[in-house]
């Protein structure tokens, strides 16, 4: 199977579960799973204001500030300052979680993880790389900045773009000309 290439450009922004601002869904698990019945979802979003976070239960979430000056996110009471971009920071979904902007917007990168079907681990990488899924794991690359590509399909990816690699696929080799995360994605069951 080769991988599957994710434009930014294809993508169409939606409202927030809760309202309160812009997602953008890179990819989930099933295909076409809504927020309430997806086993794994990646997006980006616009933060334009502070204000808190939905609630999802059963839910692990990673969330990574791509541009902007950061965030202070209280967890269930304990205050996260993410000022840093491109270091994610594990939470609950389950827990009450109130978002503070630090000095101005932000657009951050979000993996949601039913913890009953999945589980995630996100690295970032500033450099080539090669990236091989093990038995029952996916691997995403996202772009956050720069450029990347992949080398033995000559296809570049810009500023945005992700690629999904499944477990049945020989390694790929990535030239990193900027930022790019990586995701993998483990079944549990």
């Amino acid at each position: 199977m080769a991988p599957q290439i994710l434009r930014a450009h294809d993508r169409t922004p939606a409202p927030w579960k809760n309202g309160g601002g812009i997602t953008t869904e890179v990819l989930a698990h099933p295909q076409g799973a809504g927020t309430d019945d997806f086993a794994w979802r990646i997006s980006v979003a616009d933060v334009a204001s502070s204000g808190p976070f939905s609630v999802f239960e059963g839910v692990d979430r990673i969330i990574t500030v791509v541009e902007g000056p950061g965030m202070a996110l209280t967890v269930d009471g304990t205050e996260h300052v993410v000022d840093t971009r491109r270091a994610p920071l594990a939470f609950s979904g389950d827990a009450t979680t109130d978002c503070r902007l630090l000095d101005g917007p932000v657009v951050d990168f979000n993996v949601m993880v039913r913890r009953t079907e999945a589980k995630a681990e996100v690295s970032v990488e500033r450099r080539s790389t090669v990236l091989s899924p093990g038995p029952g794991t996916r691997v995403l690359a996202i772009v956050l900045d720069g450029t990347a590509a992949l080398r033995r399909e000559s296809v570049r990816l810009g500023r945005l773009d992700a690629v999904l690699f499944h477990d049945d696929e020989d390694p790929a080799d990535i030239a990193v000309d900027g930022v790019l995360a990586v995701v993998s994605l483990t079944d549990v069951r």
